[in-house]
């Protein structure tokens, strides 16, 4: 159990929390949300200890051991892998290193033996001779195989560290786990794993995640970093958005009897009653829920930006046609005669091994990158408009937001008054649109690249991965966007419920072959058997 009393935080002349007072207690999970820049990482690192508040204390329970997902993936290089997951429980490491040093001494005293005896009997009630099978099985759960476990850290990629790092954090059963943005390089298998081991554990997990599948899934609670303060929400992120539209639609309709409001408070609530992410906390969830009164309800002060797509025309019979195509990259082949035809009525989710396959077919199709052999053909009615993985290059220059975007206004949109307005609903308000497109951070320039694509009015969007960089906000919006779109839609992404909410059909890629599956969603397509066989002969992870 960790406890936060009367904790304040000023930061930059900025006031980001105020008199916080929450008891975050075992056996639940809770999702930290909160918008962009509100402090929710911070908030992770008061409660770790990294970050001193400017005001009240934070409690851990006695004799219980806190534990948090580091990003220092080039600490570790000279130690092994199993090393440094141990190293996770920072007590037992340092027990074992120090027997490993008694025990090399060349002149070993009775005193010696006595300090190892007492070592060997802290060893064993902290699980030690557990140790390496336990992390041996968390980093195989992760995909790291065993072959791996003995090697220096410096020999594994990027995403392998990553996992590393995450199996540290999750080793010996700490009684706080933190985690900051878990499923951020982990791929599907790895992150289906990590959603039962969280489900499955007992003790207490804070989570901040733009994931909402994730959240969904994993989650009890709902922290709610708003209005400088934390509210607790008892369910995961889908009943804490839909509790607090009913709040925002209830405080709007003051005139409305209060009776007929109750009804509707009862109703919602009898839908999310029996929605549990964890079977054994049901009952008690369910008992929490249905104490929830009107004046529990809160509005968020959260800004959705507005996205809606429309396409200037409908596309005809065709859309397009991909035959033998081949590419490689550094030398590598990343695609090998691919072939497919998609149909005009088509939202289609691409996936892959890793993301150079998706993001050089996005390339490819955007005619950015000719194909070593093989074509690509585009309906004749189609007119496309590409959001880019990495959209850095786009934005080199000083040019203001509001001049970037009027290169691509049409004549009677190339007005300052319509234009501001347009950028106004994507959240720049203000001296925001004259703002300079270089300094625009991750996230407004998605915001900015998603502005232009709705100016083009393009009946196909080609979308990699997004939702990169946005927040839950902008993600809920661009996901609620496609949904109602009436063109094709090309994408990759990560987003569990983004890829359900929006596809109708799945190709996976990669050099060996294809899966495709049209008619059917992600869900069906991860389900289906046959589909599952054929991606692991293809090399699936």
């Amino acid at each position: 159990m960790i406890t936060v009393s009367d904790v304040s935080l000023n930061f930059s002349d900025q006031k980001l929390f105020k008199d916080v007072n929450i008891k975050f207690t075992p056996g639940n999970c809770y999702g930290l949300i909160g918008a962009n820049g509100a402090g929710k990482s911070t908030f992770l690192k008061i409660l770790a200890g990294d970050i001193a508040p400017s005001t009240g204390n934070v409690i851990l329970g006695p004799d219980e051991r806190l534990a948090t997902l580091r990003q220092n993936h080039f600490d570790y290089e000279d130690l092994t892998v199993m090393e440094t997951v141990i190293m996770g429980h920072e007590r037992l490491y340092a027990i074992m290193k120090e027997k490993d040093a008694i025990y090399m001494k060349e002149d070993f005293s009775e005193a010696d033996g006595i300090k190892a005896a007492e070592l060997e009997g802290e060893f064993a009630e902290l699980g030690g001779w557990e140790a390496e099978v336990e992390a041996s099985q968390m980093l195989q759960g992760l995909n790291i195989p065993e072959k791996f476990h003995q090697q220096k850290m410096s020999e594994l990629t990027a995403g392998e560290k990553i996992k590393v790092l995450l199996a540290q954090a999750l080793f010996g059963k700490p009684d706080v786990l933190l985690l900051d943005e878990p499923t951020n390089g982990l791929d599907v298998a790895s992150i289906d794993w990590l959603e039962e081991f969280l489900i499955n554990f007992e003790n207490t997990v804070i989570v901040v995640s733009h994931d909402r599948h994730f959240l969904n899934k994993v989650c009890t609670h709902m922290a709610d970093l708003d209005f400088n303060q934390i509210k607790l929400y008892v369910g995961n992120y889908d009943f804490w958005l839909e509790s607090s539209q009913l709040a925002q639609r209830l405080q709007q309709d003051s005139n409305a009897k209060k009776e007929e409001k109750v009804k509707e408070l009862q109703e919602f609530i009898a839908r999310f009653s029996a929605n549990a992410s964890k079977s054994k906390q049901a009952t008690s969830r369910k008992k929490m829920l249905e104490k929830i009164t009107l004046d529990d309800l809160q509005p968020s002060s959260r800004r959705y930006p507005f996205i809606k797509f429309n396409a200037n025309r409908e596309i005809g019979n065709d859309l397009l046609q991909v035959d033998n195509l081949s590419v490689s990259v550094g030398g590598e082949k990343v695609l090998d005669k691919v072939s497919f035809t998609l149909n005009k009525d088509d939202k289609v989710a691409f996936l892959g091994k890793n993301d150079v396959v998706t993001t050089t077919l996005f390339k490819v199709l955007a005619g950015e990158l000719e194909p070593d052999s093989g074509s690509i053909r585009w309906g004749v009615t189609t007119t496309q408009a590409y959001l880019p993985k990495d959209s850095t290059s786009l934005f080199s220059g000083e040019t203001t937001i509001l001049d970037w975007l009027r290169q691509f206004a049409e004549k009677e949109e190339d007005d300052n008054t319509f234009l501001r307005g347009f950028l106004g609903r994507m959240l720049f308000s203000g001296d925001d649109v004259l703002k300079p497109v270089n300094v625009l951070s991750g996230g407004e320039k998605v915001r900015v690249m998603l502005s232009k694509l709705m100016l083009l009015k393009a009946n196909v969007l080609l979308l990699d991965d997004p939702t990169n960089h946005l927040d839950l906000e902008s993600i809920t919006a661009l996901n609620d966007g496609l949904i109602d779109f009436k063109g094709a839609i090309l994408f990759a992404s990560h987003d569990h419920q983004f890829i359900q909410t929006t596809a109708n059909r799945i190709i996976y890629l990669s050099t060996d072959g294809i899966v495709d599956r049209a008619e059917t969603t992600y869900d069906e397509f991860r389900g289906n058997p046959d589909v599952q066989k054929r991606m692991k002969e293809l090399g699936a992870e």
